[in-house]
Formats: C-alpha cells, structure tokens, sequence
C-alpha cells in the first residue's frame, strides 16, 4: 500500500463541457455541461486550486467576439479573450488563472456552474471543455 501524501485525498475534479452544435452561439452566459447534458453543479466552499481549458475545435466568432469563463465572479477562471487570440484561436490545453496559490485560488460562496460568457459576436463554431480541480 501506497502512503497518502496529506491534503490530496479529497480533491475533486469538475468538467464543464461547451459545443457550438449542442448550445448554440448566441451573445449570452452559458451553463456548461457535463458529458451527460448536465449541468456540473460545484458546491458551497470548494476552492478550485488549478485546472485548464481543453479546445478540442477552434472557436470562431463575429468580428470583436469575446469569451470569458467565469465560476465565482466574471472572468476568474479565464478573463474575456478575444476569438483570434489565445487561448480560442488554437486547439489544445490552455492554462486557467487559478494555480495553486492562494491569491489566484476560487472559492464558491455559493453551489455554482461553470459558465462561459459571450459577449459583443456570437460564436458560429467551436468546442471546449472546462477541467477544475478543487478541494
């Protein structure tokens, strides 16, 4: 058997899921969904200490389009960005703010969604997924 290093034993991991063809692209806030169409419900007091954006197909939007992913407040996980830029512009994983400290960690006043917000261009393609790990 193993040792358990102390402090890892109870870390979750949360996934948020965003596909153009499912939810659509409108200029709006969207709950992200689980792999079963779910919404991922994180609860009261987590602190999400790390995780990253997974692009799996670029996300391309109307000219100035801007997405931001948010849990407790606007832009916590990743600021708004826009479309031709990182970390939308290129397929792969991408870093998110929180990492571990305790200045860029997140914690949930309340149970929450992860959320992606669109603002000034609808989306017209694209598809990523949100991976949180808290405690």
């Amino acid at each position: 058997m193993s040792p358990m290093i102390e402090g890892t034993h109870d870390a979750k991991t949360f996934v948020g899921e965003y596909d153009f063809a499912v939810d659509g692209g409108v200029i709006s806030s969207i709950t992200l969904r689980t792999s079963t169409s779910m919404p991922n419900i994180i609860p009261v007091g987590t602190v999400i200490l790390s995780g990253y954006i997974e692009v799996d197909t670029i996300v391309t939007a109307g000219a100035g389009g801007t997405i931001a992913v948010n849990l407790e407040g606007a832009g916590d996980l990743q600021a708004a960005a826009l479309f031709s830029g990182a970390p939308w512009s290129t397929t792969g994983r991408k870093s998110i703010v929180p990492v571990g400290t305790g200045a860029s960690s997140v914690k949930t006043t309340a149970a929450r969604s992860i959320i992606a917000t669109i603002a000034v261009g609808a989306v017209t393609a694209g598809k990523f997924r949100v991976v949180l790990v808290g405690r």
